[in-house]
């Protein structure tokens, strides 16, 4: 997946909206993250960039609410797969590409527009989100 893959994601998933900056807002920073992503034998398989906001801003209490991600222990997973072994159940692993960007956020949150991506028509507009991006305070918890 490529910047512009991610970026066509973000705007076919309606993650923002371009407004005018309001005054006394916190606007996040948002930052393309590169890396390669690897086969389970260590081989490269291919590139990976995301773009994630920068958290490190935000104040409880004003940008964000609460930060807890529910998680599935691993003592239920392994009862699962113990019962799918003893009974004749397939097991299927589901993987979700951009998983935060299928969720609301409830928070009103403004970042400024991605560096390589900005608007030529409103190039001091910042992004409203409307969804969840990787590395917000409150992306674990929607």
């Amino acid at each position: 997946m490529t910047m512009y893959d991610e970026y066509d994601a973000l705007i076919k998933n309606n993650t923002w909206d371009l407004v005018p900056r309001p005054r006394d807002a916190t606007i996040l920073r948002s930052m393309w993250i590169f890396r390669h992503k690897m086969n389970s034998d260590g081989s490269f398989e291919r590139y990976k960039d995301r773009l994630v906001g920068d958290w490190k801003i935000q104040q409880v209490g004003i940008d964000y609410g609460e930060t807890f991600s529910p998680l599935v222990k691993p003592a239920t997973i392994r009862t699962v797969l113990t019962l799918a072994l003893s009974k004749p159940w397939s097991i299927h692993q589901l993987d979700v590409k951009n998983v935060f960007l299928h969720v609301d956020l409830y928070e009103t949150v403004y970042m400024y527009q991605p560096i390589g991506f900005r608007d030529p028509t409103h190039p001091d507009y910042v992004c409203k989100l409307r969804k969840s991006l990787y590395g917000l305070k409150q992306a674990p918890r929607t």
